[in-house]
């Protein structure tokens, strides 16, 4: 069975991104693509580097027909995928790439993203998209949201821990160097070439970045009280990838074998021999998460490092995965590409 695609969106990073793992899929058909400013151009146009495919015009979302589409992809804006979902036909499948859904709290959401939930009704349907933690839910829901890059990384690098108790939950310090790609394609005076390269600074520091909603929201429901992670990002001057240095307390030995039990048989999740760390490069255009763990000079303190594409398996990639489980596809399916390298 074929099933028809849309994607709403698709002049973004995450759309691109989407349409080429798509394009290996063998059971998806892409039959409309959305950009609103880029309406009427050709994704050849816009993204010369899939002029291969043969692919639907850019349209604006009022444009489409629906009704003949099993699954819809929205990869729009924060703050507006609430507005567009809730137009949307109500028997649609549909998988968020935005923040809009991933909150279950309205006011959290509120509190982090500055505006107040338009979508309540929806965001007690949704379903929080960190695939390999939620399948069954994933599988029975009708939209699923998908997490944010940082947010995931850190996750895999710290939920089985937290879940196992193997760390002091009060002393957890996530550092992140994240690649410029998940500041979105959007004109921005400081990713101009000039102001980011050969450079790398902090943002959003202090316990202002909005990811700390989501590690607050999930590690708090699987401590059962709550969890505050201290969370520093770092921009670098790279395309693609997030690289996680977790500080936390407690025996690397026995982190090591938690999180390599937790992840045994996942297909995505792959922990390295103790002592190894990963590098974005050998993860880069792929779903892929590397994880390693390494012990500290500190006695009773360990070091675990997480690595993926937040453009594949932090955005786009999760999202595949995630409607994979949806349509009652294999969940690998479309996504078993290697990594990139050099």
């Amino acid at each position: 069975m074929t099933h028809r695609i849309a994607i709403l969106g698709a002049s973004g990073y995450t759309g691109a991104e989407l349409v080429r793992l798509i394009a290996g899929h063998p059971n998806m058909e892409i039959v409309a693509l959305s950009g609103e400013r880029k309406a009427g151009q050709a994704m050849a146009t816009v993204f010369p580097h899939l002029r291969h495919l043969n692919l639907p015009v850019l349209c604006r979302i009022d444009e489409i027909d629906f009704s003949g589409i099993d699954l819809c992809f929205c990869a729009l804006p924060h703050k507006t995928s609430q507005q567009v979902i809730s137009a949307l036909p109500r028997n649609l499948k549909i998988v968020d790439l935005s923040a809009d859904f991933r909150l279950r709290d309205p006011a959290e959401y509120e509190k982090w993203y500055g505006n107040a939930h338009s979508a309540v009704a929806l965001q007690e349907e949704a379903v929080y998209g960190l695939t390999e933690f939620y399948r069954d839910e994933i599988r029975a829901a009708r939209l699923v949201a998908g997490t944010g890059c940082n947010a995931a990384t850190g996750q895999y690098a710290l939920r089985p821990l937290v879940s196992a108790g193997v760390i002091d939950l009060d002393d957890i310090v996530l550092d992140l160097k994240c690649a410029v790609s998940g500041a979105g394609r959007s004109l921005k005076e400081n990713l101009l070439h000039a102001e980011l390269s050969e450079g790398c600074n902090p943002y959003a520091y202090g316990g202002t970045h909005r990811h700390l909603g989501e590690f607050d929201q999930e590690f708090s429901r699987l401590a059962g009280r709550p969890v505050r992670v201290r969370f520093t990002p770092h921009l670098i001057p790279a395309n693609r990838g997030i690289l996680a240095t977790v500080y936390v307390r407690g025996d690397a030995g026995v982190i090591h074998e938690t999180l390599r039990a937790a992840y045994e048989g996942e297909p995505f999740l792959q922990v390295l021999p103790f002592g190894e760390a990963p590098s974005t490069h050998h993860v880069r255009g792929s779903n892929f998460c590397h994880l390693g763990v390494a012990g500290d000079r500190i006695e009773g303190r360990a070091i675990v490092f997480a690595a993926l594409d937040n453009l594949t398996k932090g955005s786009s990639g999760q999202a595949l995965q995630n409607a994979n489980l949806i349509l009652g596809e294999e969940e690998t399916a479309g996504l078993m590409m290697a990594p990139l390298f050099p």
